[in-house]
């Protein structure tokens, strides 16, 4: 039996007078409450209990300690209804990592829905390329997407949604160069390559109508990690480039884009929420995942079907 056990048993011992009386609002045994006031007078070297074959009585030290132990055992109960609190009422601080693009159009939108169902709870966001460490990092959740399977760590990974990337090209870059009718006639033109976690940097597995085609890509005279900035290369006329399909859809709406190959599509992009542990999840961590898989797969959706939506003249 702890200390803080102890102290209860000595507590209810004064309240009650008695130690059968305090085994009985402890659900334990007299046996086992009068051990524990023995344990606690000899870890302390004091006489708290004057016992007689009636009652027990507080010695002068078993009063100050009795108050003391109330402030003690007050904090205790305090602190864990607190953690109880924790694992029942979203509330407090949460720590949120994102990459970047998929964090501006899906995650934040996210992060707004879900203050206004869980208001106690601040969210904290942090927005970048870098995977990073939960543990090490101290974030309580990391939203990433992945065309790979996620490599084995220390963190678990809920599913929240699925994606892919396209081909686009600028207006200009057709004008110039024409439009590619095949896979096959991607040889001919120049291809720009990402270099993501959400794309592979040496080909384009493509999946149309004739099934998989891979497009092994020759070497570029451009390759950048960031699908913004290969948005603004493929605006600029520099060549072909694959993108996300949430990071493509502004400029496929505006006209600045065009998809190549329609009826293609990159291979499939998985969004995991990345946490670290299932065990005793704070309730913060477990509404906020239930939230996305809630709501991303919805945005995806819609903007799926907007990007299939013949674009108005």
């Amino acid at each position: 039996m702890d200390i803080f056990q102890k102290m209860k048993a000595f507590a209810r011992v004064a309240e009650t007078g008695g130690l059968t009386a305090a085994a009985a609002r402890l659900d334990t045994t007299t046996g086992q409450v009068s051990r524990a006031v023995s344990e606690l007078e000899q870890h302390l070297r004091t006489r708290l209990l004057n016992r007689t074959t009636r009652r027990v009585v507080l010695t002068e030290a078993g009063e100050r300690y009795l108050h003391r132990c109330y402030q003690i055992l007050s904090t205790v109960e305090q602190a864990e209804a607190e953690a109880s609190n924790a694992y029942v009422l979203p509330s407090g601080r949460l720590r949120v990592h994102a990459t970047a693009s998929f964090g501006q159009h899906y995650v934040m939108p996210a992060v707004m829905g879900y203050q206004k169902r869980y208001p106690q709870v601040a969210i904290e966001l942090t927005l970048s390329q870098h995977v990073p460490d939960l543990i090490d990092e101290g974030y309580d959740v990391s939203v990433q997407p992945s065309s790979t399977e996620l490599p084995s760590s220390r963190s678990i990974a809920a599913r929240v949604g699925h994606s892919y990337s396209i081909l686009c090209a600028s207006p200009s870059y057709f004008a110039e160069r024409g439009t590619p009718g095949s896979v096959a006639e991607l040889a001919d033109h120049m291809c720009l390559q990402t270099t993501s976690p959400t794309l592979p940097g040496s080909c384009w597995p493509l999946d149309g109508p004739n099934g998989r085609e891979v497009f092994e890509l020759p070497p570029s005279r451009f390759r950048v990690n960031v699908a913004e900035a290969m948005a603004f290369a493929i605006r600029d006329g520099m060549g072909i480039g694959a993108l996300p399909l949430w990071t493509a859809l502004p400029w496929l709406r505006d006209g600045t884009l065009t998809r190549v190959l329609p009826t293609y599509r990159l291979s499939e992009i998985q969004i995991h929420a990345l946490y670290t542990s299932r065990e005793y999840l704070d309730a913060k961590i477990r509404s906020w995942i239930d939230f996305l898989q809630e709501s991303i797969p919805q945005m995806l959706d819609d903007d799926e079907r907007t990007s299939n939506r013949p674009r108005s003249r």
